[in-house]
């Protein structure tokens, strides 16, 4: 089903003519020189065709019949190559000599009898070409080892595109397949492809690529059936959706339709009758899944989008390019050594999926909102890894697992993983950073879950604070944000605060820590009275009626689900003492300290 609906976009794209998405048989790669023939297959000129606007050269990208997969066999590509092949020359391949004797041999067979001039210019030169012959002035050594084409002499396009190349090309694809049969894809009785072509841009892979379809062990095969026996795609199919997958994988500011979650490569793509609306389907997801962070037009158009689909508003309504039924896929990859592994796959209507994922801005959402986008799935993955000295942590150190299963319930509405409040609490214990974002995970969690029906407390969990809630641990945390402020009040600035030596134990076993906190506090209340006395008046009263909601008995301790409102109470007591601020002006830091924490 992948496959079909990943051929299925191929051959769109290819009918729109969309760049990077080539013929079978083709595929676009870097190219660096040209050498310019004549007739007789003499050099005339190597042509520098790199891309010199930058800094330093680029390779061009040029669509060129598709190379081999090599492993350790020498394996020539067809009319182009990097120069161990085609002139027999490198720096680094310690066998050119046969590189460049087998990129000879197969091109005398497969251009024999051919009457095309640049064909036959190609081979002349092949026949007279000696590794020796590769000196100044026409050649230097910053051509060793880059990829090569050739073109004729007084003409604008290259040897490998001429129509008579291009039927060759097509006659040798078919010769290559070792047997035929009903493709799983296409359902048509078609040459098998016996090795499918690599993948490239999925993080942590192979720089040279991976297979989503391979077997290379006997442990693998079945009724005497090796490699691509064993799952039939045609050779057509095993191109056309590699070819759209790399296309969708491919790395740049302008490629909307990936998105990096931990260590899952996500793509996504629409299907529909009409190209535009399918493009901004396409591009509203983009927005949904990640907002842009410095475009506030695209953050208020997903504002209004997520605000109107809550509301029960239809797309059409809020944006009459937008079609409710628009197919959308999604694919989550992630690397598996030689291989890829499916982390996730999810078929929907573009209606369902805004809806889905409006309930999952609902779920996250807290007051004060300090954040200017929603938080992306990227974003909630970074919360849950360690803090780390400099600008940003890692995403890489997030569970794997933790990763598709988070993206998994966003995106079909299911509970969030338990994991993902486990290691939000955790962090929080471990590093002290009580963030925003970590407090929003934890009730998010604990809001789908009462949504669906589990409740594990009387009450459901508040966006902003409420002062008429009971629940024990949601008070506990209030009283411990009520306690820090008088001891900043007492003290001022600190090294470190009672959030900073006493959270993780007052959040797990309130009952050995807070009689102790209680107990000093009443030495900062007296500093509190003598100099600010209406301070002092509100906080005793803020604790007064804290306290008169809370059990005879502190409890022995907390268990996640009641640690996670912990720390909900502890961020709505702390950020109630400050002015409310405008969330468009607010920090865009989603790893930042709590307001109260930083006062």
């Amino acid at each position: 089903m992948i496959l079909s609906a990943l051929a299925r976009y191929y051959q769109r794209l290819l009918d729109r003519r969309v760049d990077g998405i080539s013929p079978y048989g083709y595929s676009p790669e870097k190219i660096s020189y040209a050498i310019v023939l004549a007739p007789d297959g003499r050099v005339m000129d190597v042509n520098n065709i790199r891309d010199n606007s930058g800094k330093k050269p680029v390779p061009r990208i040029l669509e060129v019949p598709q190379p081999e997969k090599r492993t350790v066999g020498i394996k020539p590509n067809f009319l182009w190559d990097k120069t161990s092949y085609v002139l027999g020359v490198s720096a680094t391949s310690k066998r050119a000599d046969q590189e460049h004797a087998t990129f000879k041999a197969m091109h005398e067979q497969a251009l024999a009898g051919t009457k095309d001039a640049g064909l036959e210019a190609f081979l002349d030169f092949l026949r007279n070409w000696t590794p020796d012959q590769m000196a100044p002035p026409m050649f230097s050594e910053e051509m060793l080892d880059t990829n090569v084409v050739f073109r004729l002499d007084g003409e604008q396009g290259y040897i490998h595109e001429r129509e008579a190349a291009r039927i060759i090309r097509t006659r040798l694809l078919g010769a290559e397949s070792a047997a035929s049969g009903i493709c799983l894809v296409l359902g048509e009785y078609l040459p098998i492809a016996r090795l499918h072509p690599a993948i490239k841009g999925v993080n942590g892979a192979q720089t040279s690529g991976a297979s989503i379809v391979s077997f290379n062990q006997e442990a693998f095969t079945s009724y005497g059936k090796a490699q691509g026996d064993n799952a039939p795609v045609s050779e057509s199919a095993a191109f056309a959706y590699t070819t759209v997958l790399n296309y969708l994988l491919r790395r740049g500011e302008h490629n909307r339709q990936r998105l990096q979650v931990g260590d899952t490569s996500v793509v996504f793509w629409a299907e529909s009758a009409d190209s535009q609306q399918a493009e901004a389907a396409e591009l509203l997801l983009a927005d949904m899944l990640d907002p842009p962070p410095d475009d506030s037009k695209e953050a208020d158009k997903v504002r209004r989008v997520l605000d109107g689909v809550a509301k029960g508003r239809p797309l059409t309504e809020i944006d009459p390019g937008l079609d409710t039924d628009t197919r959308m896929y999604v694919l989550g990859l992630a690397p598996n050594a030689s291989r890829l592994s499916i982390r996730f796959w999810l078929m929907d209507s573009l209606g369902t999926l805004a809806s889905r994922i409006s309930e999952h801005e609902q779920d996250l959402r807290i007051e004060p909102r300090r954040w200017k986008t929603e938080p992306a799935a990227r974003r909630l993955v970074l919360a849950t890894v360690p803090n780390r000295e400099g600008p940003m942590p890692k995403a890489e150190d997030a569970f794997n697992n933790l990763v598709g299963e988070m993206m998994r319930a966003i995106l079909t509405g299911g509970l969030y993983p338990r994991s993902l409040l486990a290691n939000t609490i955790m962090r929080v214990r471990a590093d002290g950073n009580l963030s925003d974002l970590r407090v929003a995970i934890c009730k998010g969690v604990l809001a789908r879950e009462w949504r669906k029906g589990i409740r594990t407390s009387n009450e459901e969990i508040p966006v902003s604070l409420d002062k008429q809630s009971t629940q024990p641990s949601y008070l506990l945390g209030r009283l411990f944000a009520v306690l820090e402020r008088i001891q900043r009040s007492a003290l001022g600035q600190v090294n470190a605060t009672i959030r900073d030596r006493y959270y993780g134990a007052a959040s797990a076993t309130p009952a050995s820590i807070f009689p102790v906190l209680l107990r000093n506090t009443q030495n900062h209340m007296s500093k509190v009275r003598k100099d600010k006395p209406g301070l002092a008046i509100t906080l005793e009263r803020d604790i007064r009626e804290i306290i008169d909601g809370l059990p005879a008995q502190f409890p022995r301790s907390l268990r996640i689900e009641d640690q996670g409102r912990f720390a909900i109470g502890y961020y709505h007591q702390a950020q109630a003492q400050y002015p409310r601020r405008d969330p468009d002006n607010a920090t865009d830091n989603n790893e930042s300290e709590t307001e109260g924490a930083q006062q």
